[in-house]
């Protein structure tokens, strides 16, 4: 059988889909992947770059969200979102704004209004993570111009099961509370589903708390928040024939938080905090088609409301009363059929409509009128062509039509050649180019964001042009009878229209200076460029080593400097491996990167930092699982009284938790 007819019988029986076939265990590079191509590949033989966080990843590290899902990864960066209590995700160089978070293939409410906090994404019903750098795909949209990161959720099985899983933990003498073996961090997370071959359905809740990260506890100020997150899915899968299904899930997501800071003053400094809550609301259906003539499709209907309103407040008086909301509507549908022997066509179209209303103190914050809305139109087209039996070349090209911006174009190509395909060794090349293009976002052209209060003001830039970039990923790799692997990847991103804010010094709302007043301009052209590697080694189901190095470097082109947050040097090693107790395991995590610039000007730097996690799990029967670990072994932490120091905000962390199951 030739690789093109097991990718369309993939496409007719299994139709191309972001949702997670449940299986026994396999092999790291027998994992199925669908975020580069939208059709179901192995890693060991897909043509576009991708990474997993498997379901066995997810069960061994403890993850409670995404945030920590990723933290292996090499080469991915999570970095905190400036001013609230998650992180985003950078990828080659390339900020969080520029890296597409998705779920099932579908895009997320950024709750900063440019980068989603994945630390908000909880592991409830996920199967994997899939992760693919730069602007090789056609599939999601050009305004990855840093790459993917594709949630996907597990498909509902025949049957009846549940589970169930808590864990706490402390700070040690950093708990807040000032007391060592408080919990400090505690989360619990419950699913349970059911039923036949034509309809099931599963509901999940999932919360955490933690009273933040305090070195002093009798002090005021605070370097980490509380936070209490909570999450509520629910999925109904409908089949009503071989081929065919739909699903609809909705889900509710709350998160609320603390911050406790001081204002620098000599004369009298002045405590201050500032409380947030976000809601979410999200409603998907979808449906999956296949025919036995090779013709597959699919569709999806997406509506998100997001709302994040915030106070702030001192002793006697409350302050910046913000009230945000936000909204995402969305249609896709997509087409697949084989063409001849040698092709695989896939047509799609992604119509999508954003909003954004935003008021401070009962004013609206945004420029204008007090709300904003922003439309794209989006056809795309894909070729899947296997001239040789060693050879796939994927090609796909993406045009949209924006009602602020008009149309663009955005082609990608990427291919694969195997020099040697046998059972025990393969060999291949592997590499893409694709070009990236980003609209400004709602807040950026609209938004004025008043922080005079702390001597600063930004305001949005209705003239803003369109960010393009162009990707370059090569590398190759070597794999050895499924089980040991090598592979690197050189890339390379060229940026034009970077969007950043820019001092302005005669602005009019600030005739006497009072305040700093920044802009959103299209100021800088960028570029990032650097070498990937991994090499892993799968003894057998229970000894694994995984190790990646990533060097990354950067430059401005006006500036010739480096730019900032953007650490040379990161490492990766993972280990995992069994003690002599039968169902006792233990698990490494070694994560490292170099010192980074904090300033243009490359004046500053934060230090560079290595942080162990040590994991424990001991699987007394297949329904009974107890689990511990310390995050933080080395206890790498920033200096708080240092505000060039971007190291980690919490120290070592040390836990326990048991998890459960019943059913089928």
């Amino acid at each position: 059988m030739t690789a093109l007819s097991v990718l369309t019988s993939v496409a007719v029986w299994g139709p191309a889909s972001a949702w997670a076939e449940d299986a026994s265990r396999v092999g790291y590079l027998d994992e199925l992947v669908v975020t580069g191509t939208r059709t179901e590949e192995t890693l060991f033989e897909t043509p576009v770059r991708t990474e997993v966080v498997t379901s066995e990843e997810l069960r061994r590290t403890h993850a409670r969200n995404v945030r920590e899902a990723l933290a292996s990864v090499p080469g991915v960066q999570l970095r905190e979102v400036h001013g609230k209590s998650g992180y985003e995700v950078w990828m080659q160089g390339i900020q969080a704004d520029r890296v597409l978070v998705l779920v099932d293939g579908l895009p997320m409410t950024a709750t900063t209004g440019s980068a989603v906090d994945v630390s908000q994404l909880s592991i409830l019903d996920v199967e994997r993570i899939e992760v693919v750098k730069g602007a090789v795909s056609a599939q999601y949209g050009s305004a990855g111009i840093g790459g993917v990161v594709n949630v996907i959720t597990r498909r509902i099985e025949p049957g009846w099961r549940g589970s169930a899983t808590i864990d706490g933990g402390s700070y040690g003498e950093q708990n807040p509370s000032g007391r060592e073996w408080d919990l400090g961090r505690y989360s619990g997370r419950a699913s349970v589903e059911g039923g036949n071959d034509h309809l099931a359905a599963r509901l999940a809740v999932a919360g955490t708390h933690t009273d933040g990260v305090d070195p002093e506890p009798t002090t005021w100020a605070r370097p980490g928040d509380e936070v209490d997150r909570h999450d509520v899915r629910a999925s109904l899968d409908w089949i009503p024939a071989a081929g065919h299904r739909v699903a609809v899930s909705a889900g509710r997501f709350e998160e609320d938080s603390n911050s406790r800071f001081v204002e620098e003053n000599p004369q009298n400094p002045v405590d201050l905090g500032k409380d947030e809550q976000v809601r979410r609301w999200r409603w998907v259906v979808q449906g999956e088609h296949g025919a036995a003539t090779g013709l597959s499709g699919g569709w999806a209907l997406l509506r998100e409301d997001l709302s994040d309103d915030s106070r702030k407040f001192s002793v006697n008086r409350e302050y910046d009363i913000r009230e945000s909301e936000q909204s995402l509507t969305r249609g896709s549908a997509h087409l697949g059929a084989p063409l001849g022997d040698e092709h695989y066509l896939l047509a799609g179209l992604d119509l999508q409509r954003n909003t954004l209303e935003q008021m401070k103190d009962g004013d609206s914050e945004l420029d204008g009128s007090g709300t904003f809305a922003h439309e794209t139109h989006e056809l795309w087209l894909q070729d899947t062509w296997m001239p040789l039996s060693d050879l796939e070349i994927v090609s796909g090209i993406r045009a949209q039509h924006d009602t602020d911006f008009g149309h663009h174009l955005a082609p990608k190509v990427n291919a694969r050649f195997d020099f040697r395909h046998s059972r025990d060794l393969t060999s291949f090349l592997r590499g893409g180019v694709g070009a990236g293009y980003r609209a400004p976002n709602l807040k950026e052209r609209h938004y004025r964001f008043d922080h005079s209060s702390l001597g600063y003001v930004v305001h949005g830039n209705e003239a803003l042009r369109p960010e393009q970039s162009v990707s370059y990923q090569f590398g190759g790799g070597l794999h050895y009878r499924h089980r040991l692997w090598l592979e690197g990847n050189l890339f390379y991103n060229d940026i034009d229209d970077l969007i950043q804010t820019e001092l302005l010094l005669d602005a009019v709302d600030n005739p006497e200076g009072n305040w700093a007043v920044y802009r959103y301009e299209n100021v800088a052209e960028a570029e990032t460029w650097g070498l990937e590697t991994t090499a892993g080694w799968e003894f057998d189901e229970h000894w694994r080593a995984v190790a990646g190095y990533t060097l990354t470097r950067t430059r401005d082109k006006q500036t010739g400097h480096e730019l900032t947050h953007r650490p040379r040097h990161q490492a990766r090693l993972a280990l995992d491996g069994p003690l002599p107790v039968p169902g006792l395991a233990w698990s490494v995590r070694v994560r490292y990167q170099s010192s980074e610039y904090v300033d243009a000007a490359e004046a500053s730097r934060s230090p560079g930092y290595a942080a162990a996690d040590l994991k424990l799990n001991y699987q007394i029967n297949h329904r009974l699982r107890l689990f511990a670990g310390i995050d933080n072994v080395t206890d790498a932490q920033r200096d708080f009284s240092d505000s060039s120091d971007f190291r980690p905000v919490a120290g070592r962390f040390l836990y326990a938790g048991v998890s459960a199951a019943f059913g089928d």
